[in-house]
């Protein structure tokens, strides 16, 4: 999916880290998956966009790895809502890949028409050497 043109990768952040490496302290967590997915990125060309959790993060970073996007959402709003607002926003025939094993996004972001991928795929493909 990632060869597709044009295509968007947007990553569930801590639903991937927790599946990953959920004995990290949580900047951590963070740091490496977005340090992987800008290595994902400059091998695929995808965009990528990977979104957090911000309701307990003290200090927000201002940027993420070359290539990679990097999100937290508001106090008071899920991660799992920005994730669904972002697909919504895409033009239509965009390709869209959102990686999560959240059932209700999974559901949400297909009925978009996005392509859904389980964490521990995604994992799977940013651990490749």
């Amino acid at each position: 999916l990632l060869a597709l043109p044009a295509v968007h990768l947007i990553v569930d952040g801590y639903n991937v880290t927790k599946t990953g490496y959920p004995d990290l302290p949580l900047a951590d967590q963070r740091n490496r998956l977005a340090h992987q997915l800008a290595a994902l990125a400059a091998r695929t060309g995808a965009e990528v966009t990977v979104v957090f959790d911000g309701a307990d993060v003290l200090a927000v970073p201002t940027a993420g790895p070359r290539g990679v996007r990097v999100l937290f959402s508001d106090p008071g709003v899920i991660a799992d809502d920005v994730i669904r607002a972002l697909v919504e926003a895409e033009p239509q025939g965009r390709q869209l890949v959102v990686a999560t094993s959240d059932r209700a996004v999974v559901t949400s972001v297909r009925r978009a028409g996005a392509y859904a991928v389980s964490s521990p795929l995604l994992l799977e493909r940013i651990n490749r050497v």
